[in-house]
């Protein structure tokens, strides 16, 4: 059986809107294909008429500082996210989260974009860029625009984004300051490549001995990635220490429903990793703070 019909590769992103909207049949954009060609080999997705492969557009392949902010393009390959010096600097978590996705073959050519754009609720680098409050950049063919990454997702693998006429173009990070840092972390069955068991990702912006800010997601917390904002409040303008990190340790248990999965780990042991990775992330993003060497 094809898998597709058409593989066309456009150098703009107009051209790529025009193909994906003119296109007979059914027609989806394509970056590193790690997730979706699987899902059509083994039957998981429909076959495609027409791959639209986004990798040549220069748009997407941009990773630069702009203005305030730190822009990734959908297309730049992980391991380039990985290795950025500007990433490891200005977004340290994204760069951890992305060295930590499948193997080194697939981060060769997996994109930042296809990880948020299949919209699973663990995806490393998606949870990652929550911890950051990313925009999104979205081209669609009434032109582009700017939207938060909390309102892309509908439910497990279920993309608010109409993947038939719209592409993300990349992500608008704020650009770090002096007593700011991020860091992220996962737990994983022992094969290595599989999604995580769960993983955490924190941003925070540290005041002398207190948290004068934090932001914090969980994946998979729920059919639709969050932030963990009554986990953030127990922690904002605290110190972390062992009181403050065992209400923040409650706050988990009450506002977070971890489910079992089958595959992976029952709700009760997800519970309590997220408590090991809330003083590991935490701990490491706490050092990091006043650590802002130059690029």
């Amino acid at each position: 059986m094809n898998i597709w019909q058409k593989y066309v590769i456009p150098h703009s992103v107009e051209e790529a809107i025009h193909i994906l909207t003119s296109s007979p049949g059914t027609a989806l954009p394509i970056g590193g294909g790690t997730d979706l060609l699987l899902e059509i080999q083994q039957g998981h997705h429909p076959p495609v008429q027409t791959l639209v492969d986004v990798t040549r557009i220069p748009d997407l392949l941009r990773l630069e500082e702009t203005g305030a902010h730190l822009f990734i393009g959908a297309a730049v390959p992980v391991k380039t996210i990985t290795e950025s010096a500007l990433v490891r600097h200005h977004a340290t978590a994204v760069a951890e989260a992305c060295g930590l996705i499948g193997g080194p073959q697939v981060r060769n050519t997996a994109t930042l974009g296809g990880n948020v754009a299949h919209a699973l609720p663990a995806a490393d680098g998606m949870i990652s860029l929550f911890a950051f409050d990313a925009q999104v950049e979205i081209a669609s063919p009434s032109g582009r625009r700017l939207q938060s990454i909390q309102t892309l997702f509908k439910g497990p693998g279920k993309s608010a984004l109409d993947l038939s006429s719209e592409i993300i173009v990349g992500f608008y990070l704020p650009l770090r300051r002096p007593g700011q840092s991020s860091a992220f972390s996962r737990v994983m069955r022992p094969q290595g490549v599989a999604l995580p068991i769960l993983n955490m990702a924190v941003w925070m912006e540290r005041d002398e001995q207190v948290i004068r800010d934090i932001h914090i997601a969980f994946g998979p917390s729920g059919p639709v990635p969050f932030r963990a904002t009554q986990v953030e409040q127990e922690l904002i303008g605290k110190t972390p220490d062992a009181v403050t990190l065992q209400r923040a340790k409650s706050a988990i248990h009450q506002s977070i429903q971890f489910r079992s999965s089958a595959m992976r780990a029952s709700a009760a042991y997800r519970h309590h990793l997220s408590e090991v990775l809330l003083e590991e992330v935490i701990g490491k993003a706490w050092q990091r703070a006043f650590e802002l060497e130059a690029v």
